[in-house]
C-alpha cells in the first residue's frame, strides 16, 4: 500500500483527499481577507510586529510554524495534532505496530526504566540485554528525569541506525553499555492464544496493527482445531489502531455483508463499512472483554458485534473515542492529523464522550450515566443496547480490588521492582527444568524477598509483609511462570483472580449457542459499569 493511501486511509480512517488542501486553503484565505479587518488581516499584522518588534528574533519558517500550532490547539480536540517531519517516524509506530528499534519493552518504576520483555530475534535479544536490566542513557545523554515516552523515543529510529545505550544491572558494579543496529521490529498482535478447558478458546488481541487481523484469523482457526466450542475475545487495553484490521477482525464473526460501522463528517453523505469475506466462526458462541482502555477501532469491533448479536460483552465500560482522523499530508514533510467525522455503530450508536486535555492527560468531560441514564438502542434481535458515548458492556463485571494491607506491601516493593524483577528472573532461570506450570510458590520464596527488602533500607513490619501473604504469593507465581514458561502459563494462573474471564467461562461452558449465552446473562442480571 503505497504511502499516501497509508496516511489517508490507514490510521482512523479517512474523510477527504489531502490534495485538496492547498486548494481549499488558498481559497479560505482568500475569502477570509475580503471580509476586512479581521481575520487574515489581523493575523498579518500580528506577525508583521512580532517578527520586526518582538525582543528576541523569529524566522518566518519558526512563526508560521507557531501560528499553525495555534489554529490547531484553538481547535481544543485533544486528538488534532500538527506532525513535524522528525516526528513522523514515531508517528507511523501506531499506524503499523513495527518500527525501527531494539526489540524490548521498557516499564516505569518510579523512575527508573525496567526493561519488562525482550523479543526473540531482536537487537536487545542479540546483545544481551536481560529482563530487569534498566536503561539509565541513550547515547551520550543520561535518562534520569525523562518520561517514558522520551526515553522510548529516544532508543527507536530509522531501522539501520546505531544508538548506544546504557544499563544497570543489579550485582553488577558498573553500568553495561551497548552499541545496538536499530531493526524493523515487529509487535504481535496476538501474542499467544490458547484453550481454557476442553471447551473455550482465548484470543487476546492487544492491537489493532497491520497484521492484526491475520494473527486473529490464525489464533481462531487453530483453535476450532482443537476443539473449541466457544471463544472469549480478550479487546481489554487494546486502544485501537488501523481502522481496515478492524473490520477484517469483525469480519471473521460476521456474515459477509454485515455493517460494522458507519462514518458521519461534514463533507459528502454518510459512508457504510461493511464485511467482505466470510466467517471463520460465525456461530460459535463468543464472548468480548472491554475495560476502560478499549477504544476507537477497538469499540468499532465491539459495538458491531454487540450490535449484531453476535456477541456478549462483558467488563467494564470503554473508553469512548469515537472521532474520524485524516491525516493530510503537508509541504515540508509535515503531517496533519485532523477531526473529520464520527464513528456510529450499526444501531445509529455514536462511540464518541467528549474529553478535554487536561495537564497532558485525557479526562471525561461528561458525567459518567448509569445505564438507567443512557439512551436506549436496540440490537438486531431487539435487545438492548445503551449510547451516550462508548460502548456499554451487556454484562459489567467490576475488575478485582486489593485490601489496604495488600496496596501498602505493593506500595513499599514499587521503589525495589527493578532488583526484585532481575532476581525472579534469575530465580525462574534456575528453576525452569525443576518447576511444573502449575507449581505452588514455596514460603521461602515470600521470606527471602522480605529479606531482600530489608536489607535494602524498606521497613515494613513483618507481620504486615505476611498478611499480603497471597497476594505476594500470586505476584511471585504469575511473574516466575512467564519467565520461565511463557504467557499463556502465565495466564493460565492468572484466571482465578479476573472476574470478567471468570465470568465469560461460566456463561460459555455450558451454552450450545449464541442465543444461550444472551439468556445465562440475563438470568444473571445486569450491573452498572
Amino acid at each position: 500500500m503505497s504511502r499516501s493511501r497509508l496516511l489517508a486511509r490507514g490510521v482512523l480512517g479517512a474523510v477527504g483527499a489531502a490534495l485538496l488542501v492547498p486548494f481549499l486553503l488558498g481559497s479560505r484565505l482568500q475569502d477570509v481577507a475580503a471580509r476586512g479587518p479581521g481575520g487574515l488581516a489581523l493575523f498579518e499584522q500580528v506577525r508583521g510586529l512580532v517578527a520586526d518588534r518582538y525582543v528576541d528574533a523569529r524566522s518566518d519558517s519558526a512563526l508560521f510554524e507557531a501560528a499553525a500550532r495555534g489554529l490547531v490547539a484553538q481547535l481544543d480536540d485533544p486528538y488534532a495534532e500538527l506532525v513535524t517531519p522528525q516526528q513522523v517516524q514515531a508517528f507511523d509506530v501506531g499506524a503499523y505496530g513495527r518500527y525501527g528499534g531494539l526489540g524490548m519493552l521498557l516499564e516505569d518504576h518510579a523512575g527508573r526504566f525496567v526493561v519488562r520483555r525482550v523479543y526473540p530475534g531482536t537487537p536487545a535479544a542479540g546483545a544481551g540485554v536481560r529482563e530487569g536490566d534498566a536503561v539509565v542513557a541513550v547515547d551520550s545523554a543520561s535518562v534520569a528525569g525523562w518520561p517514558l515516552a522520551r526515553v522510548t523515543k529516544a532508543l527507536k529510529g530509522p531501522a539501520g541506525t546505531s544508538v548506544r545505550a546504557t544499563f544497570e544491572r543489579p550485582g553488577v558494579a558498573e553500568p553495561i553499555a551497548f552499541t545496538l543496529v536499530r531493526a524493523v521490529v515487529h509487535t504481535p498482535a496476538v501474542p499467544y492464544a490458547l484453550m481454557l478447558d476442553d471447551r473455550v478458546g482465548y484470543v487476546p488481541l492487544e492491537q489493532f496493527s497491520e497484521a492484526s487481523a491475520g494473527e486473529a484469523r490464525a489464533a481462531v482457526t487453530r483453535l476450532l482445531a482443537e476443539g473449541a466450542r466457544a471463544l472469549v475475545l480478550d479487546l481489554r487495553g487494546n486502544g485501537g489502531g488501523v481502522v481496515g484490521q478492524a473490520l477484517a477482525t469483525s469480519a471473521l464473526f460476521l456474515p459477509e455483508g454485515s455493517m460494522v460501522a458507519r462514518v458521519v463528517s461534514r463533507v459528502g453523505a454518510p459512508e457504510t463499512l461493511t464485511t467482505r469475506s466470510a466467517p471463520v466462526s460465525g456461530t460459535t458462541p463468543l464472548v468480548v472483554l472491554l475495560d476502560g482502555n478499549s477504544a476507537s477501532a477497538t469499540e468499532i469491533v465491539a459495538g458491531a458485534l454487540q450490535d449484531h448479536d453476535r456477541a456478549l460483552v462483558v467488563g467494564q465500560t470503554s473508553f469512548g473515542k469515537g472521532l474520524v482522523q485524516s491525516v493530510f499530508p503537508l509541504d515540508g514533510g509535515y503531517l496533519l492529523k485532523l477531526t473529520t467525522g464520527r464513528w456510529f455503530t450499526p444501531s445509529g450508536r455514536s462511540i464518541h464522550k467528549p474529553r478535554k486535555l487536561v495537564d497532558g492527560r485525557l479526562v471525561d468531560d461528561t458525567t459518567t450515566l448509569a445505564t438507567s441514564a443512557r439512551p436506549v438502542y436496540h440490537s438486531d434481535a431487539g435487545r438492548v443496547v445503551y449510547g451516550g458515548g462508548a460502548i456499554t458492556p451487556d454484562l459489567a463485571v467490576r475488575g478485582d480490588t486489593l485490601a489496604a494491607v495488600d496496596r501498602r506491601v505493593l506500595a513499599a516493593l514499587a521503589p525495589q521492582s527493578q532488583p526484585t524483577y532481575l532476581w525472579l528472573y534469575d530465580l525462574a532461570a534456575g528453576e525452569r527444568g525443576r518447576l511444573a506450570p502449575d507449581f505452588r510458590v514455596p514460603a521461602a520464596w515470600r521470606e527471602t524477598l522480605w529479606r531482600r527488602l530489608d536489607s535494602a533500607g524498606v521497613r515494613l513490619p513483618h507481620a504486615t509483609y505476611d498478611s499480603a501473604a497471597a497476594t505476594l504469593d500470586r505476584l511471585l507465581g504469575d511473574q516466575v511462570a512467564r519467565l520461565a514458561f511463557g504467557d499463556s502459563t502465565a495466564r493460565r494462573r492468572s484466571l482465578p483472580y479476573d472476574p470478567a474471564l471468570q465470568r465469560a467461562l461460566e456463561l460459555l461452558h455450558a451454552a450450545r449457542s449464541q442465543g444461550e449465552v444472551f439468556a445465562r446473562a440475563e438470568t444473571g442480571g445486569r450491573q452498572d459499569g
